[in-house]
């Protein structure tokens, strides 16, 4: 591969350009289409799949098609407007609610870290590393996926050189690049110190009792205690996180590794922050994206049935 190869294939993030593929190979082996394609056979593919796959999964498979000849150097056909038109049409006859994450709540996050820390405690006196090891990771994975508001890709590429943390004052991450910094120009984050469900003491607990001075700050702990060298895969923080909530006792049947995100989100707006500063904080360029996140009943507040708990003196 040479260097113009390397650095082509350096602007398209890796999943990105494995969906793509397979969105290629779908078009062309499983429904048999021919490459390049025409607007009229781009419109019968996309009636062939219409009530089978969702939306989403259709214009994801037509930036594939449209990247292909783009690249190839032929004219996309997926900008016809009979395509346009289709689209339409099946967002009227297949409308389907998106589904979204249960916000995890304040009240289940206390109790997890919590139990993290009594069982921290209780391997700590027997002599038992590993447990150690682990309910410090997974403390730290919480509490700063919590309080950051970060995605499971995110909270997978932390790395250890690129935090700082200072007890009692802040923690500050860098991130290359995230989902909303398409030029990659890099991102940094800044997370307050907490009296409570502190995220700065969190780390600075797991990466001290690891021994990590470099390399990915969350990583697999094997059954014999032996920490791996790279860093969690982004798919696995779904059952992890579901994992640590239902040995501590919380229903975690309906949190996913985006109820982080909207919990700190959820938390955010009944403890008054404005949509601009939320944005702002977790790095939403967009307002529609940020209130998708934000879980509406919050405006109730205390009229509620069940109260929003709050950290009193914690912003």
């Amino acid at each position: 591969m040479n260097k113009a190869e390397q650095y082509l294939k350096a602007g398209t993030r890796e999943n990105t350009r494995k969906s793509y593929r397979a969105a290629v190979e779908h078009f062309e082996v499983t429904w048999g289409g021919f490459l390049p394609a025409t607007g009229d056979s781009i419109v019968r593919y996309l009636a062939e799949y219409a009530e089978f796959h969702a939306l989403s999964t259709l214009k994801q498979r037509l930036a594939a098609l449209a990247q292909w000849h783009i690249t190839q150097g032929f004219p996309d056909p997926t900008k016809s407007p009979q395509v346009r038109q289709v689209l339409k049409g099946i967002r009227v006859l297949h409308p389907a609610q998106q589904k979204q994450a249960a916000p995890l709540q304040l009240r289940h996050l206390e109790t997890a870290v919590g139990w993290l820390d009594a069982e921290a405690g209780r391997a700590i006196e027997s002599g038992d590393h590993k447990t150690l090891m682990r309910c410090r990771r997974d403390a730290a994975l919480l509490l700063i996926g919590f309080w950051r508001g970060f995605r499971s890709d995110e909270l997978a590429r932390l790395q250890v050189e690129h935090t700082q943390a200072e007890a009692g004052s802040r923690i500050t991450f860098y991130l290359p690049y995230t989902k909303g910094d398409r030029q990659h120009q890099g991102t940094t984050f800044h997370t307050p110190a907490l009296k409570r469900l502190c995220p700065v003491n969190a780390y600075i607990d797991w990466i001290t009792v690891a021994g990590l001075a470099a390399g990915p700050v969350f990583r697999k702990i094997d059954r014999w205690g032996n920490l791996g060298s790279d860093g969690l895969n982004p798919s696995s923080t779904i059952e992890l996180l579901r994992t640590i909530l239902e040995r501590a006792g919380v229903p975690a049947d309906t949190y996913s590794s985006h109820s982080l995100r909207r919990g700190f989100a959820s938390w955010a707006a009944a403890n008054g922050w404005d949509i601009k500063s939320l944005m702002s904080y977790v790095g939403w360029r967009d307002m529609k994206s940020a209130l998708k996140y934000v879980d509406g009943s919050t405006s109730f507040g205390g009229l509620a049935v069940e109260p929003v708990v709050t950290l009193s003196g914690e912003s």
